[in-house]
């Protein structure tokens, strides 16, 4: 069991380190790749300013919240290119350098589950606890809330670099491909790793139904403010629904290990497969999940395209 393991982890490293050669088709593809992510990075950072231009959105729970989830995703997915990028290039880093790209990136990968689920709780004290809901959902608190996101997130990743370096003290010094199961040196890592992945996406999904169900309970019975309660309850299931494109992205591993049983690292069917798999499965959700969650508020609604057309409509001051 244990070679079998081992053998599996060397698979999924031989096969983040394709060399691809940069003909007409490739570079499209890359550009395509990088673009995609970047743009959405712009989008968020004008969400993120249009934000921070209203005291009460800068001052707001959930709005603190929704500016983390925008930061989150954003560094996420400029690390999730840079290392793409550097994958295409087939350039090695000191482990120092890419250990703490790792360490960011994982992080930030983790903490969008988490951060939906503070959400969610925070909509579910709003609604059934209305009256102590200043009390609860403070500024302080939410801060420490985002604390212990990170918290979390970076638990798993930081365990893996401490051994890593603990077990060869020159691990820093030495050069690496930048790919998170390079810092894999014992078989039961990798299954640390996907264990507390499902466990984060177990306990999330789990808080979230508990949130979508007691709002729903909670406004069926109220006699008045429905339609305070009717939007938390839209807001929870798009969070369901943002909570299923980040399950997309736990499982881009799964599904490109599989495509490299079955067709191999050689195979330009493959090769297509992978891309597509990376683009459509691994940043695209990404890109998506604030832009629909912002979008859809009527307070950042009309502040977003004032900023976004650079002034030409009159935002709803």
């Amino acid at each position: 069991m244990a070679s079998t393991n081992i053998s599996t982890v060397n698979g999924f490293i031989s096969q983040n380190l394709i060399k691809s050669e940069l003909d007409g088709g490739s570079i499209t593809k890359l550009v395509i790749a990088v673009l995609l992510p970047l743009s959405s990075v712009y989008v968020n950072c004008i969400m993120l300013y249009s934000l921070q231009s209203k005291r009460v959105l800068k001052e707001s729970p959930r709005y603190i919240l929704f500016a983390h989830m925008l930061f989150n995703d954003s560094v996420n997915l400029i690390l999730t290119s840079l290392m793409y990028v550097l994958a295409l290039a087939f350039l090695k880093l000191a482990k120092a350098v890419c250990s703490l790209i790792l360490f960011i990136s994982t992080t930030t990968f983790l903490n969008a589950p988490l951060n939906l689920a503070v959400m969610s709780l925070e909509r579910y004290v709003a609604i059934c606890f209305p009256l102590r809901h200043a009390e609860i959902a403070t500024q302080k608190r939410t801060y420490i809330a985002i604390c212990f996101v990170w918290l979390f997130g970076s638990a798993n990743i930081l365990t893996d670099i401490i051994f890593a370096a603990v077990m060869d003290p020159n691990f820093f010094y030495m050069q690496m491909y930048c790919s998170r199961e390079q810092i894999f040196i014992k078989p039961w890592q990798l299954d640390l790793y996907n264990g507390c992945n499902i466990f984060y996406f177990v306990s999330v999904t789990v808080i979230i139904i508990f949130t979508y169900i007691s709002i729903m309970i909670t406004a069926r019975s109220m006699s008045s403010n429905k339609d305070s309660a009717k939007k938390a309850h839209r807001t929870v299931l798009l969070h369901l629904i943002q909570l299923g494109l980040c399950l997309t992205s736990f499982v881009y591993g799964s599904i490109e290990r599989a495509l490299y049983l079955m067709a191999g690292s050689d195979n330009v069917v493959f090769k297509t497969m992978r891309y597509v798999n990376f683009l459509f499965v691994l940043i695209l959700p990404r890109c998506l999940s604030p832009l629909i969650y912002g979008l859809r508020d009527d307070a950042v609604r009309p502040l977003f395209k004032y900023y976004f057309c650079y002034g030409s409509t009159k935002a709803g001051h």
